[in-house]
């Protein structure tokens, strides 16, 4: 849920305050809460500048589709579905999931307002993909009914979702996304925020690079934390074989405002995991 930590105090205690005592399988349920109220300060209203730039000058990070078959994308935690749409224009046929009900209908009001959004433009030669909005828990397999073909994702899109989930998640998240990564797919993870001391608590939760690559590379695994909420390095074992690999990781040129410090220097970080290694 991007936006958080640049609004007022009260907004951060709010939203705060809302999860802190309900078990996270009622989480589900308080952000749908929030949604249909209209208390929603993470929605910039356009998609990320940093997945703008990664689809247009890295392409080389990504597998070109089997002759047949399209590629498709999925983003868990959509929202109003700006990069779904995003990535509908490259060709992916997209798919926005999302817990909220209400947030899916928010999705479905944008998609019909942005056609005329450059940022949505298709380049020459890229059939514009089919988007599909998914109402359903990322963590179980209702939602694939809803899924053409195999329940596998040639792009999973990650930013603002795991940074709403509650640590003890972690290992279920870097699980699942190992299961519906298709064997040739590609994880990328707008790694946010990275900047804020742990102890703060959330949502959202502070995410150094450092939590990617434990549980990516360890999907499934509990991970060791110290009791301020810091990631135990020296006590972590060898990362699994069934582990995603990174194949990239670097400083996007760009990316929405809440990820610049007060310098004006960005502080998110971009990476891409594959299942086995590939060329950079």
């Amino acid at each position: 849920m991007s936006g958080l930590i640049d609004q007022p105090i009260e907004v951060r205690e709010r939203l705060a305050s809302h999860f802190k005592k309900h078990d996270p399988s009622q989480h589900g349920q308080r952000w749908d809460e929030l949604w249909k109220e209209g208390f929603v300060p993470w929605d910039k209203g356009f998609p990320s500048p940093a997945l703008v730039d990664l689809l247009a000058e890295r392409q080389d990070l990504f597998e070109e589709a089997p002759k047949g078959r399209r590629r498709k994308a999925l983003v868990p935690g959509c929202g109003k579905g700006y990069d779904v749409l995003l990535l509908s224009a490259h060709g992916y046929d997209a798919y926005g999931l999302d817990v909220s009900k209400n947030a899916l209908e928010a999705a479905r009001k944008s998609e019909k307002v942005t056609s005329g959004n450059k940022v949505y433009k298709t380049r020459e030669g890229v059939q514009r993909g089919k988007v599909t909005w998914l109402a359903g828990d990322f963590f179980k397999d209702e939602f694939l009914k809803n899924v053409e073909g195999e329940g596998a994702f040639d792009l999973i899109y990650d930013y603002t979702f795991l940074c709403a989930l509650p640590p003890a998640m972690r290992p279920a998240w870097s699980k699942r996304q190992t299961q519906l990564l298709a064997p040739e797919g590609r994880l990328v993870c707008l790694e946010f925020p990275t900047y804020k001391p742990p102890s703060t608590g959330g949502p959202p939760w502070a995410l150094p690079p450092k939590i990617y690559m434990a549980h990516l590379s360890r999907p499934g695994e509990k991970i060791p934390y110290g009791e301020d909420g810091s990631l135990q390095e020296s006590e972590l074992g060898e990362p699994s074989e069934d582990g995603l690999v990174r194949i990239a990781h670097f400083q996007p040129t760009r990316t929405h405002q809440i990820g610049y410090s007060d310098e004006g220097k960005v502080t998110d970080w971009v990476s891409v995991w594959s299942h086995s290694k590939a060329p950079r």
